[in-house]
């Protein structure tokens, strides 16, 4: 199988990604307190269909950020920049038109880059992900948060909060990933933490895109879903011209985790359609 490990260098950072397989080029887009690895159970069925693009977002995983985009780059920060970092990929590597899957944050990103590069979409996935900006009460908690991890650290938050995403039969029968998890955030820089927040806390609401999308749209959603609640994801799904939702009984927010096979099955029929 083809693999090729990159690193595309910035002034604001260095953007660590791998392309594995041969085919239509198919980006997974990670959520945020993750990188690249939260996708490693849709690595060996994704690839064998298409070529897949897994990138760590910066900050993430093996892409830094560096003292000028800590100073210049990070405190301005929006799902923008961060749908530029796929832009600048599908531009070195001559990936277009993309389907774009993005879980979480990873799909606020996606959506951005559909909006500002429709020309280089084929379609969109939004896993566990939602269109709709964040509420009064939502962008209270996120205030929050920022203070919190300025106080205490990104880690100490998701010692809290990250087990609160999984549906309870799955935290219950595998309390080690979850802890897994908990422990991968000790990485992170608080900086880093704190700017993606705020980001998500700002991002426009992008339900009006979806009804404008030329192609399909993926919903992906857990009925057990605190982050991403599955009655918002119903009702987007009503949305595009043509969309499909696929309802993972029993989960939460993190079904590439939970119900790695079922979740395989929604992502690789998706973009079968487009073979």
């Amino acid at each position: 199988m083809s693999v090729k490990t990159s690193l595309l260098k910035t002034p604001y950072y260095s953007l660590s990604y791998r392309i594995i397989g041969k085919g239509q080029p198919v980006f997974l887009v990670h959520g945020y307190g993750e990188d690249s690895r939260i996708w490693k159970h849709q690595i060996e069925t994704l690839s064998s269909i298409c070529q897949i693009i897994i990138l760590d977002l910066p900050g993430s995983g093996q892409s830094v950020v560096t003292p000028k985009g800590f100073a210049e780059w990070l405190p301005e920060l929006s799902m923008e920049d961060l749908a530029e970092c796929i832009h600048e990929i599908v531009h070195v590597e001559d990936l277009s038109p993309a389907i774009l899957l993005g879980h979480s944050m990873g799909g606020y990103i996606s959506l951005a880059f559909a909006r500002h590069y429709p020309n280089h979409l084929k379609a969109l996935g939004l896993v566990h992900s939602t269109a709709f900006a964040d509420t009064a009460e939502k962008k209270s908690v996120r205030l929050k948060s920022i203070e919190f991890i300025r106080d205490n650290g990104g880690h100490a938050l998701f010692k809290t909060t990250m087990v609160n995403l999984f549906g309870e039969a799955f935290r219950n029968a595998a309390p080690e990933i979850v802890q897994e998890l908990v422990e991968a955030t000790k990485a992170f820089d608080s900086r880093v933490l704190m700017a993606y927040t705020k980001a998500m806390m700002q991002r426009q609401d992008q339900s009006d895109l979806l009804r404008h999308l030329p192609g399909p749209v993926l919903f992906v959603a857990g009925p057990e879903d605190i982050a991403a609640p599955f009655t918002d994801i119903e009702q987007q799904a009503t949305i595009p011209n043509k969309s499909y939702l696929k309802v993972m009984e029993g989960v939460g927010h993190m079904g590439m985790l939970e119900a790695p096979s079922e979740m395989n099955r929604h992502l690789s029929g998706f973009i079968q359609l487009f073979m």
